[in-house]
């Protein structure tokens, strides 16, 4: 009985110890910290968040699987990257793609990116995640896509004030031109 206990102990920790190598953290970050289960990690990449950011919010990595990051940045996708060329250095694209790939959803222990990961998805655009949808779906059009500040859901930045800290939650939320929602 002692035996299969320490064989149990010695399994369940070394998985342990082997999931808190995801996205960099440790145990400790995990367990000890409410705000990092439920939000995304935020951009820690200098060179992603300066090839990324330069025309659009930097987008933190878990907001999408591997898969789409990978149709999203390579040589040829950036060429038409939604209708501007985004072109970049092959060691600069290696860098970027490595930094998403390695922080992409189904690699992240955040809450919200697991939800992600576990839908199954790996579309082109994160407005496309059923997720993304889901909790934006009481907001009227005329908030978002005929608010002039704000036009799209891909705009994260518009309204959710933290999300270059990546917390998109409610009360973080401020839609120009609609102070008093929420």
């Amino acid at each position: 009985m002692l035996k299969k206990f320490k064989l149990i102990a010695l399994l369940s920790s070394a998985l342990f110890l082997t999931n808190t190598a995801f996205a960099g953290e440790t145990t400790a970050d995990w367990l000890l910290s409410f705000e990092r289960m439920k939000n995304f990690k935020s951009v820690t990449d200098k060179t992603y968040a300066k090839e990324c950011g330069e025309c659009h919010f930097a987008y933190p990595a878990g907001l999408l699987p591997s898969a789409s990051w990978e149709k999203l940045l390579n040589a040829t996708a950036l060429k038409n990257h939604f209708g501007d060329n985004a072109e970049m250095d092959a060691a600069t694209l290696e860098r970027v793609l490595d930094y998403a790939t390695n922080n992409a959803a189904e690699k992240s222990w955040y809450k919200r990116a697991r939800k992600i990961a576990n839908s199954g998805q790996a579309p082109l655009r994160i407005t496309e995640l059923r997720y993304i949808k889901r909790v934006h779906e009481e907001i009227p059009a005329n908030m978002i896509k005929d608010n002039k500040d704000v036009k799209s859901l891909s705009m994260c930045n518009a309204c959710h004030t933290q999300a270059a800290k990546g917390v998109f939650d409610s009360d973080t939320v401020n839609i120009p031109n609609f102070p008093d929602y929420n």
